[in-house]
């Protein structure tokens, strides 16, 4: 049988997710989708999966056997919880929670779970820990066979930001990968943070200043940026570089075609995110869909990863509104 997986929002992230369950991904099946608007939940979902505007109801269903959260960022944490008190697996898309206190209720949440019934059941949607880039900048780093990394340099930017976004959500819902990610590569912790904003872009309305540069220094002395501009208008881009003593290793930019005409050279860019991160995507839903079949812990980032990357986005915050001011994390 089938993982019978009930599918939280049905925007952008949560239709790609529904579309992988149900084409790409063996062993699951979509049997229930929520989304507040009912028409766009219906255009999601795949005929034979029922629809409701009731995120409650579809959690508690008979037909759901794990749950994928990909809803609007302030809903994630209650509907966690939910998840935990009908003991349903959840795998909850980036960040964790908008709030650290709310990150920091969820993980307190499923430890005293954990304690309770042996049950682990939250796994994180921090997708580039399975994208083939990363794993094997990762595996390249901690080999050490260019020595010791001394710097990471990271790009992540998009064509808009979303409605109403400001300088914290850039931090809680954009960064927040790399805060995630970076620690990850380094295998070391992040102790200390700043963020910094020059000159804006003229598309940077209300509380957005854009571009922001970012600064992370790791417990083992290794300087990781970070420049991310929602605002820039020409495509999706992310970057990264391994500095290290006597070599780079660094991320490449794929491209669906390469096109050579009239003395020049092009490929198209893409809008968002999805084509280049198409197969961390998949790969994490199998990885996630197979552990439940065995009955396994999932290999994906945990809740504790999730409330790391909050406690350094809440540190980045507090740089922000510090002038720039170099930032301690507390864990």
């Amino acid at each position: 049988m089938p993982i019978r997986v009930g599918v939280i929002g049905a925007g952008v992230m949560g239709a790609d997710h529904i579309r992988n369950l149900s084409t790409t991904i063996s062993g699951a099946e979509v049997t229930f989708v929520a989304d507040l608007d009912a028409g766009r939940a219906a255009a999601a979902a795949p005929p034979s999966a029922r629809i409701t505007t009731d995120p409650s109801e579809l959690i508690n269903s008979s037909d759901v056997d794990a749950v994928v959260v990909a809803s609007h960022d302030s809903t994630h944490a209650g509907l966690v919880l939910e998840c935990f008190e009908a003991m349903t697996p959840v795998l909850c898309e980036k960040p964790l929670a908008p709030t650290l206190l709310e990150s920091r209720e969820v993980v307190e949440a499923e430890a005293d779970l954990l304690a309770a019934t042996g049950a682990r059941l939250l796994s994180m949607g921090f997708m580039r820990r399975f994208d083939p880039g990363y794993v094997a900048l990762r595996e390249a780093t901690r080999a050490r066979t260019q020595g010791e990394p001394l710097q990471v340099h990271c790009t992540s930017r998009t064509v808009s930001a979303g409605p109403g976004a400001s300088s914290e959500s850039a931090i809680t819902n954009s960064a927040i990968h790399e805060l995630d990610i970076i620690p990850w590569l380094l295998d070391s912790p992040i102790t200390e943070v700043s963020w910094q904003a020059g000159r804006s872009s003229r598309y940077s309305t209300g509380d957005l200043r854009d571009p922001a540069f970012m600064l992370l220094r790791a417990a083992d002395g290794t300087l990781a940026t970070l420049e991310l501009f929602l605002n820039a208008q020409y495509g999706y881009t992310t970057r990264c570089e391994v500095v290290s003593e006597f070599g780079t290793a660094a991320l490449p930019e794929p491209a669906a075609l390469d096109v050579r005409q009239e003395g020049k050279r092009s490929s198209e860019i893409p809008a968002d995110w999805r084509p280049r991160f198409a197969d961390a995507y998949r790969l994490q839903l199998q990885a996630w869909i197979s552990a439940l079949e065995k009955g396994e812990p999932a290999p994906l980032a945990t809740g504790e990863d999730g409330l790391r990357a909050s406690q350094l986005a809440q540190g980045m915050i507090r740089s922000l509104h510090s002038d720039g001011a170099y930032t301690k994390v507390i864990y």
